[in-house]
Formats: structure tokens, C-alpha cells, sequence
């Protein structure tokens, strides 16, 4: 195709927590018409495979806890910018939900700063695909009626006020990106004033064939300093987990293997071709 600018427009779309069937049906329309299609690590493969069109170009941008092969936001956002510039319609596929804990507010600043026509399509986000696929209804009546989606990736926006109101909290609170940090989270959690019997589930690659739900208490996760969980990890703290063992319809595996493909490690100019290729 020529390299001449024609302006396309570009998709932000949402590809759901892992099973395949989750992605939306609008998602699936524009996955079908892409030249163009930027997809994050935590993406079923299946997705590209069913519905994307056979001529479409796919790029592999995700992201891996800082490895080497990761691919900066900053390439992604150029990458954006290059490929919306030479293609009618490109589709960057994010994991989950588009808006929760997906970096969307630096490719929305980057489309628009670069008047780059755009369309966001909403997906089911890790935290209702878990919750759901491990029977957890999170505003159940009687056990909770409110749910706060947070992540303790970064401990050191929550001041101390904060802790001390979520340590009382009868909502049920869901973090993201915090299986590393657990035992730092459940300790906060409880000096703050958590009863340490308060139940947490721990759902590892939630809606794939391989999830696996670990059902704990706080004082437990407390302890538990070295254990490692299987990416991408959902936990969730709350009344309502006790809820699991009644309404669990999805089996769980015992199997211990990643059901996503890690980042490969790369140097920098690798990292560089991507985006001039």
C-alpha cells in the first residue's frame, strides 16, 4: 500500500479476559474489515485466528513486568500514529476492558493530538470475567453492595486515610496487578482494621482453560511471602468469596502452565525495527 498519508481511523477495542467467545460482536466487525491490528500479550490467540481478516497485518506490542522484549508505550503510541496514517482502518486490541487498568488515556492523548479519527469499543474487564467464571457474584445481596476495581502496584498512592477506610469497608475490593505485592496488600489491609478471617480469592488466568482459583483467608496471604501466581492474576477480598464453593460452574485446572506466550527478551534496536518494519 502507499506510504502516502490518507488519515484511516482506528479502533480501540477490547478482546475480554481470555475466553474467546467474550470479545463483542461489534469488536469481531472491525477485527474482520483491519489492515492493521496492534495486540497486547494478554490476548487469546484464538481471536486473531477466528476473526481477524486473513490479509490483515498483526503486530505483537505487549507488555511483560519490564521485561526487555516489552514494548514501550511511547513505540505503541507511534506505532498508532504510523500505521492510522498509511492504513483506512487499524484496531489496537487491548486484554480485558479498554478503560481499566489498560494505559488507554496515552493513545486517546496521542489520536487526538495527531487529529486522528478513533472509535472506542468496551469489552467484559478481568474483574467481571473472574468473578463470574469462579461463581462470585460481587455485589451479592446480604454480602456486599458496592465493588472498588484497584491494583496495589503501586502502594504509595494510597495514603493512610485510605487504607484506614478500606481496612473497614464491608464492599467487596478487587486488585489488579497486585499478586506480587499480595502479602505487602493483605498486611496494609489488616492494620488497618480487616478481620484477618475476611475471605480472598486469588484467580489465575481467569475465563482460560487453565484458571485456577485459590481460596484463602487474610491472615493466610499475610504469611505467604514467596509464593508466585501464575500472570495475568485477579485477586479478589471480600464476603462474597464465600460464595465460591456454592456457585463454582467453571472448572478449575491444576495445571501449572501459562496459557498466554511471554514477552520474548529483545535489545533496544530490536525493539526499534518493529516499529520502522
Amino acid at each position: 500500500m502507499s506510504t502516502e498519508q490518507i488519515n484511516g481511523k482506528l479502533i480501540i477495542a477490547a478482546a475480554g479476559p481470555g475466553d474467546p467467545e467474550l470479545i463483542t460482536y461489534k469488536a469481531v466487525q472491525f477485527l474482520a474489515k483491519a489492515d492493521v491490528i496492534l495486540t497486547d500479550r494478554l490476548v487469546n490467540k484464538e481471536i486473531l485466528t477466528r476473526f481477524a481478516s486473513p490479509n490483515a497485518i498483526i503486530i505483537e506490542v505487549g507488555k511483560q513486568n519490564g521485561k526487555s522484549g516489552s514494548t514501550p508505550q511511547q513505540s505503541i503510541n507511534e506505532m498508532l500514529v504510523y500505521y492510522a496514517r498509511r492504513y483506512k482502518l487499524v484496531v489496537r486490541l487491548k486484554g480485558g476492558d479498554v478503560s481499566v487498568f489498560s494505559n488507554i488515556l496515552d493513545e486517546l492523548e496521542t489520536l487526538t493530538a495527531n487529529h486522528i479519527s478513533y472509535e472506542v469499543v468496551p469489552g467484559v474487564t478481568a474483574a467481571l470475567g473472574a468473578a463470574a467464571y469462579a461463581g462470585i457474584p460481587l455485589t451479592a445481596r446480604g454480602y456486599s453492595t458496592g465493588v472498588r476495581l484497584m491494583t496495589f502496584y503501586k502502594p504509595e498512592v494510597v495514603t493512610t486515610d485510605e487504607w484506614n477506610e478500606l481496612g473497614k469497608t464491608k464492599d467487596t475490593l478487587v486488585f489488579y496487578m497486585s499478586s506480587q505485592t499480595l502479602s505487602a496488600l493483605t498486611e496494609r489491609l489488616s492494620q488497618a482494621g480487616m478481620n484477618d478471617a475476611t475471605p480472598v480469592a486469588i484467580i489465575e488466568q481467569a475465563t482460560t482453560p487453565v484458571q485456577h482459583v485459590i481460596i484463602q483467608d487474610i491472615l493466610t496471604c499475610r504469611k505467604e511471602t514467596e509464593r508466585e501466581f501464575m500472570s495475568p492474576t485477579l485477586v479478589i477480598i471480600g464476603e462474597v468469596v464465600k460464595l465460591h464453593p456454592r456457585f463454582n460452574w467453571f472448572n478449575s485446572s491444576e495445571e501449572n502452565i501459562s496459557f498466554f506466550d511471554p514477552v520474548d527478551e529483545v535489545d533496544e534496536e530490536q525493539q526499534r525495527e518493529k516499529l520502522e518494519a
